[in-house]
């Protein structure tokens, strides 16, 4: 009996047959894109709303030209940008600005329980951020007393960073001062220079040349406006009286502060469907074209 076979004929492939389920699979990746996509994935930004106690505190921050002096290290300016980034750090729960001045006055950052914006405030501050040259200390406490004066807050200071040398100001620390005492804000002043001598190199006629440089601070200045105020003078060279101030401000009567926080969603579906679209089209291309059947 004569059986018929197609077993002696060899198998036959080709890149066809290889790859003839890739349109498939494209397919499912597309329906898998899809079902991501329409069960919409986000980025949750959380924030949230809490109550306690605090007290309202605007740092003032003196930005001079002589801020730059480097008898602290890297300078001025910036040694009393790390103290206040540390009294900051032991301040949960306070409203805190800033201002800063040279030989006028701005505010940069308004009263905020979110830390995060003041740090961030902190760190942009430069020298010559405003451009008139001068140090109007009067003028800088003025703007602090103004942004604190309508505040309901039992307690309300001013933590006054510079090295005590006024000029330039249309208002003079001594009305700056009682501005404060009328709206019973205290001065916490704190020194931040010395009067010792430092040796700088200068360019002269001659070529360059070591010049000994008196540098200017006002130390009486500093501890007369915190005293007449209600407040503290220290010298940021000692961390000691830092943290002395640290316990004092948590002696003041606090308010009751309420901190709205918000929730932020991001929507993060637009790639799925991006995705879906790509598999699809490209599924689409290879079965009409690569992969077409004829009947």
């Amino acid at each position: 009996m004569l059986v018929t076979t197609t077993h002696f004929i060899n198998e036959v492939r080709s890149y066809k047959t290889i790859f003839q389920s890739i349109p498939f699979y494209l397919r499912c990746l597309a329906l898998l894109c899809l079902i991501i996509a329409i069960a919409r994935p986000q980025q949750k930004f959380t924030e949230e709303n809490t109550e306690g106690e605090g007290i309202d505190i605007m740092l003032c921050f003196d930005i001079s030209g002589s801020m730059m002096a480097k008898d602290f290290l890297p300078n001025r300016l910036e040694a009393a940008k790390e103290l206040a980034m540390e009294f900051v750090a032991n301040r949960a729960g306070d409203n805190i600005g800033i201002v800063i001045f040279s030989a006028v006055s701005f505010t940069l950052c308004p009263l905020t329980t979110y830390h995060e914006a003041v740090y961030s405030q902190m760190e942009n501050i430069r020298s010559g951020y405003l451009e008139n040259e001068g140090t109007a200390i009067g003028s800088g406490i003025a703007t602090c007393v103004d942004r604190l004066k309508d505040s309901k807050s039992k307690s309300k200071i001013i933590i006054l960073l510079t090295d005590g040398v006024d000029y330039g100001g249309t208002i003079p620390p001594d009305i700056a001062k009682e501005m404060a005492k009328l709206y019973k804000i205290k001065i916490y002043s704190v020194g931040v220079g010395s009067g010792k001598e430092l040796e700088e190199e200068v360019e002269t006629p001659l070529g360059r040349t070591k010049k000994k440089l008196t540098l200017e601070f006002n130390e009486n200045l500093l501890k007369e406006l915190a005293t007449e105020t209600g407040g503290e003078y220290y010298n940021a060279k000692s961390k000691e009286a830092l943290q002395t101030v640290y316990k004092n401000i948590d002696k003041l009567e606090k308010s009751k502060i309420k901190r709205t926080t918000f929730h932020r969603f991001e929507e993060k579906y637009f790639p799925f469907v991006v995705a879906a679209i790509i598999f699809l089209m490209l599924e689409i291309i290879l079965r009409f074209t690569v992969f077409r059947k004829f009947p």
